[in-house]
């Protein structure tokens, strides 16, 4: 019998799947824990040097001095002297656990038939077993936001942890908001078109009108009391029309931009989240007006335009962070699931480029929570919210020093071990003998 490639890359990518070391979710937090020493960063843009971090049953109850805080109220002290303390960062916009192997479509699952499509959840079909998943929590990012991709409304995005076993367990809010992908405006001609260069897309026009019918109906589904049959992609808008769900509109173009501001005002949107904006320092004012946040896409990108400076991508956080505009950062694209373990060096490169260190932790944890309306619970290291810490041994932005040692979600120690590890002790063990 023969097998041709696809086939033989998935025997090879199921085999490998199989071998790895399997890896249970940490247990519920039994010993009320203390983190004594080390520089504390908040997350809400406060630091304590030489701070005392105290959690019990997964929730923080101790936020302070090392000097003043009772060691003998906790069961487990755990020193983090010389060491670094975060909230554990927040990936937004991901495919994470949605896609395995990309040149295998049958591990693939993060979209939909259909233009219209926000009835369709995305986490129902996240995978906690994903090999990736490990590799990200090392570099500190704990939470994720799983998020559908494709057609107009490519569906609903739900806010995970990393650490679960079944999407159940996992999800930290249901069904947090639905995701527009906004008409292009303009479209790029090759150099093999009659017509080179950027053109206005000639559809774009009807390509609106029928976006503002769908939300038209929507909208007056939302209003009506309906006795009838259920509308289920109708039933999955109403959250943007009562402000329990975001709309995140996938946008980069600053016609785009301006666009989506005035449809937000037209059919009165609640709450509304620029995903991308590369241009949205060119309308920073309209967006904190308007209330409007941005997830700013991966800053480590070369200029979408020619005559953009060259490191314009780099410089975006800095700019909205100027304007008074809350952003959080992203890593959608190509290799974004595996590419997601580099969210903290996208921050290293923002302060390179005039964010203080502060405001970039804030970048990966409470600016993302308050994105996401999971603030209340999650991204920073406050008393009363849940006890998802990690400590560095050095400068978590810095890949050179970047060396996570602890990892707690809701208090339960996180295993922080993971296939590229386990494949480096396997052939270090190899070839050290040799």
């Amino acid at each position: 019998m023969s097998i041709n490639i696809k086939q033989l890359v998935f025997i090879v990518a199921v085999f490998s799947v199989s071998t790895a070391i399997a890896q249970s979710p940490g247990a519920r937090q039994k010993k009320s824990t203390l983190i004594v020493g080390g520089i504390a960063h908040l997350g809400n843009g406060d630091k304590i040097v030489d701070a005392a971090i105290g959690f019990d049953q997964g929730k923080i109850n101790f936020v302070g001095y090392a000097s003043a805080v009772d060691r003998s109220a906790y069961q487990e002290v755990i020193s983090a002297e010389g060491k670094h303390i975060y909230p554990g960062f927040i990936g937004p916009n991901t495919t994470l656990g949605l896609s395995e192997i990309g040149a295998v479509r049958a591990t693939q699952d993060y979209r939909e038939v259909g233009d219209y499509n926000p009835n369709v959840r995305a986490v129902i079909a996240y995978n906690t077993d994903s090999e990736i998943t490990p590799t990200v929590r090392t570099n500190g990012v704990l939470y994720g936001q799983i998020t559908p991709r494709g057609g107009v409304i490519s569906g609903t995005s739900s806010v995970v942890q990393f650490d679960a076993w079944n999407w159940e367990d996992a999800v930290a809010k249901e069904n947090d908001g639905v995701h527009l992908n906004w008409p292009n405006v303009y479209r790029k001609n090759g150099s093999w078109s009659d017509k080179p260069g950027i053109q206005k897309d000639k559809n774009y026009e009807d390509k609106l009108a029928e976006l503002k019918a769908f939300f038209t109906k929507a909208k007056a589904y939302e209003k009506a009391n309906n006795s009838g049959l259920t509308d289920l992609k109708m039933e999955a808008m109403k959250g943007l029309f009562n402000g329990e769900s975001n709309l995140y509109v996938h946008a980069d173009d600053v016609k785009q931009i301006a666009e989506a501001i005035h449809f937000k005002k037209e059919f009165d949107i609640k709450k509304m989240v620029i995903v991308g904006g590369y241009d949205s320092w060119l309308v920073a004012d309209l967006l904190r007006d308007n209330n409007i946040s941005v997830m700013l896409k991966r800053v480590h990108e070369l200029p979408v335009y020619s005559d953009d400076e060259v490191d314009l991508p780099f410089k975006l956080p800095k700019l909205l962070q100027d304007e008074g505009v809350l952003f959080c950062l992203e890593n959608s694209g190509s290799m974004e699931e595996m590419g997601m373990r580099n969210l903290p060096f996208y921050a290293g490169t923002a302060i390179a480029y005039g964010l203080t260190y502060e405001q970039a932790v804030m970048a990966l944890s409470l600016n993302t929570a308050k994105i996401l309306g999971v603030d209340k619970k999650i991204g920073s290291i406050e008393v009363g919210k849940d006890a998802s810490i990690i400590i560095s041994e050095g400068d978590v932005f810095d890949m050179k020093t970047n060396a996570i040692t602890h990892a707690f979600i809701e208090g339960r120690t996180v295993d922080l071990d993971n296939r590229q590890k386990q494949l480096y002790r396997k052939y270090r063990t190899k070839y050290a003998k040799q």
